[in-house]
């Protein structure tokens, strides 16, 4: 499929709201075929995902210990974690350990799908994911571990406000550039 038809279909998902101020922008080598281009997504006419570049203003992970030392970050635990660590320890630990342990445990758990996701965007080739993206459901989209995924689903007008409303948790287990956009539709609403 050509990139201007691609485009075309991508922007017909959008949610009315922000029709015109995301826009989705590829650049390619007709001499490199070796080389997959850039991909960029605007919002305002600002760049703020370019798949190949560090310095956009959305925080990308080096490590996991950056992400285990991020404070903007909020992992939230559960009963069942909690019971986890306590049959794990043969409920030798005190409570409030407990909690801290477990919480540890998801830090970590949470680090190494982060990186995984954000290793593959920056490997990806913006055109497979938006063609994948548009042959498979929302809900797949929605609950992929694909950043790209995420966002493009995030934009579609198919995602209801009542859906937006009730992905508050999940997303705060997703990367930033994620978040971000949930927040740009949570605007919108």
């Amino acid at each position: 499929m050509s990139w201007s038809k691609l485009k075309q279909q991508l922007e017909s998902f959008l949610c009315p709201a922000l029709y015109g101020r995301v826009e989705y922008r590829a650049s390619s080598y007709r001499y490199l075929p070796d080389k997959s281009g850039d991909c960029y997504i605007s919002v305002d006419k600002k760049n703020v995902l370019n798949m190949n570049d560090r310095t956009s203003s959305i925080r990308w992970y080096q490590t996991e210990q950056e992400i285990k030392n991020d404070s903007d970050l909020l992992i939230p635990i559960n009963h069942e974690d909690i019971e986890a660590v306590r049959k794990d320890s043969k409920g030798i630990i005190p409570e409030d350990r407990l909690i801290v342990i477990a919480r540890s445990r998801k830090i970590s758990e949470v680090a190494k799908v982060l990186l995984s996701a954000q290793t593959s965007l920056s490997k990806s080739n913006f055109i497979v994911i938006a063609t994948k993206y548009l042959s498979i459901s929302i809900e797949e989209s929605l609950e992929s571990d694909d950043i790209l995924l995420n966002i493009l689903a995030l934009v579609d007008r198919r995602v209801g406000k009542k859906r937006i409303l009730n992905m508050s948790e999940k997303m705060k287990l997703k990367h930033p550039i994620v978040q971000y956009f949930y927040e740009l539709r949570r605007s919108t609403l």
